[in-house]
């Protein structure tokens, strides 16, 4: 049997260490860990869950793979169900950046073992980058990948000191290369406009500092874009 990923899977499943032992935060089907051991990435993954429907689901994808015994099965919360020493990784994909956030803040194991974190939000990307950077975590990489319509990220993390980041960059990430760069930052620029457009009839204390804190965003977001066409016009 060979599962196929969706793009936005297959780019989470690559930033996972050859050979760790995967813990997958909200496994629902279990895809990731069936597909990386099938592939033998990893030899052995625990699949946890919130909520028994997604549990049987990925019960029922690991007995259809044939790897019985190769993946455990929690009903937790976040990683509350799982012991340190169990784990060499852990993936959180597909909520949102508050989410994870909370769930790594219920977990300080992971920052005090350097568990590598393979972290894909799905909203509140400037709170959780923020929130990773005063936690005492790096972002070691980040990339893209598009599945239809949609543009996604996931970033590697590992415990240590993040570089500084600026308002745009918490809301972006750190500009590189990545053919898919230019789009992703098109829609940050394309948000941050309709925020600035929504707040000119706002008022209030903080209206004039959000404002001013939206506009620098903006700014920033587009010196990146100018950046990333300017290597694209180099490339062979």
């Amino acid at each position: 049997m060979r599962i196929e990923l969706t793009p936005r899977l297959r780019m989470v499943g690559e930033l996972v260490p050859e050979g760790a032992r995967l813990t997958d935060v909200g496994t629902d089907h279990a895809y990731l860990p069936a597909a990386l051991i099938l592939e033998g990435r990893i030899p052995f993954a625990i699949a946890a869950d919130l909520r028994q429907g997604p549990l049987a689901r990925a019960r029922e994808t690991v007995r259809q793979a044939g790897l019985t015994g190769k993946v455990a099965f929690r009903l937790c919360d976040g990683l509350s169900g799982i012991r340190p020493e169990e784990v060499d990784a852990v993936a959180i994909a597909g909520m949102g950046g508050e989410t994870i956030a909370a769930i790594l803040s219920a977990a300080p194991w992971t920052r005090e073992r350097n568990i590598p974190l393979i972290l894909q939000p799905m909203s509140s990307f400037p709170d959780l980058r923020g929130w990773l950077r005063d936690s005492g975590f790096a972002i070691t990489e980040e990339r893209l990948a598009r599945e239809g319509e949609n543009l996604y990220t996931a970033l590697l993390v590992r415990a240590g000191e993040m570089p500084p980041l600026t308002p745009a960059e918490l809301w972006a990430g750190k500009n590189n290369r990545d053919p898919l760069r230019g789009a992703w930052l098109d829609r940050w620029i394309a948000r941050t406009g309709r925020a600035l457009a929504g707040m000119s009839r706002a008022r209030g204390e903080g209206a004039p500092a959000r404002k001013q804190e939206l506009e620098e965003v903006c700014d920033g977001l587009r010196d990146m874009k100018k950046e990333w066409e300017q290597w694209q016009r180099y490339v062979t």
